[in-house]
């Protein structure tokens, strides 16, 4: 049976740090403020940001709304973001995405003023992390990864890592943020050829297909750490699944994050350090 890697303890600790910096920061007479836009009144969205906001009055954050009706022309629409990056009382912005087509969900996630980019979902911010430049904020779900390896003290130098999903969200950044400490990282994807061989072989398995339930026991050997990315729903049981089997893989290896409560909890935290710290960095351009 394996040791199972819980994201609560992580995000306490996360939260911690970030609780004593807004307190320093509100001594200085500085609230954290985080402006939340959101199109249209998809549900996915909207639980997400009751969350948000449950998270950041907890921590003493504060929350602006821009809500726009999926009807928004992209003229206004880019005027709010305008007006939000040169707002200096706004530190942080989080845009719900996708967003509808005609407002160009390209154009709109490097839209965002790099400093207040806290979802690391600009080009600069990517670029930021594949330069090791330290600059930016990392994608809050790859640094959450992170974030439960060194917590659990799981070693990453020179450790055999397989990384599968190679998207700009998750797998790619993580499979840099482990190059930069030092792993020898892989890249698995759907036209990865003998994917079972190669992730049984890693040291570190990291599951960021996306696809539910998609690892089973053939991915995984007795000595691996498994973390498990995937948030999906499974019809079939009825609850929140992961990438992983999880009745076949545990049993099989050393370490594994559960789902839910391990990577997903852990991201939480993170975005909401990332506020404070991009409140924080204000204190440092005055």
């Amino acid at each position: 049976m394996a040791e199972l890697l819980k994201g609560k303890p992580v995000t306490d600790s996360i939260n911690e740090r970030s609780f004593q910096k807004v307190n320093e920061l509100k001594a200085q007479g500085i609230t954290p403020c985080v402006a939340l836009v959101r199109v249209g009144e998809n549900s996915s969205d909207i639980s997400y940001e009751k969350g948000i906001i449950k998270r950041c009055s907890e921590m003493g954050i504060e929350v602006h709304h821009l809500l726009f009706p999926d009807t928004v022309t992209v003229e206004e629409f880019y005027k709010g973001l305008d007006e939000l990056n040169n707002d200096n009382n706004i530190h942080a912005i989080l845009l719900f995405r996708p967003i509808p087509e005609h407002l160009d969900n390209e154009k709109a996630r490097n839209y965002i003023a790099f400093n207040k980019d806290v979802d690391g979902c600009c080009d600069k911010s990517l670029t930021s992390v594949f330069t090791n430049s330290k600059e930016g904020f990392i994608p809050c779900t790859a640094q959450a990864v992170m974030e439960i390896l060194d917590y659990y003290n799981i070693p990453v130098s020179g450790k055999k890592v397989t990384v599968l999903g190679r998207s700009l969200v998750v797998g790619k950044p993580v499979s840099m943020l482990l190059l930069n400490r030092n792993a020898t990282v892989t890249i698995c994807h759907s036209k990865t050829d003998n994917i079972e061989k190669t992730a049984s072989e890693a040291d570190i398995l990291i599951c960021a297909t996306g696809k539910l339930e998609q690892v089973n026991k053939d991915y995984v050997n007795p000595q691996q750490t498994v973390i498990d990315v995937g948030i999906n729903w499974s019809e079939e049981k009825k609850k929140i699944c992961g990438d992983c089997l999880f009745e076949e893989v545990e049993p099989s290896v050393h370490y594994i994050t559960p789902v839910p409560g391990g990577v997903g909890t852990v991201t939480n935290a993170v975005l909401i350090n990332h506020i404070v710290e991009a409140a924080a960095s204000t204190t440092t351009h005055n």
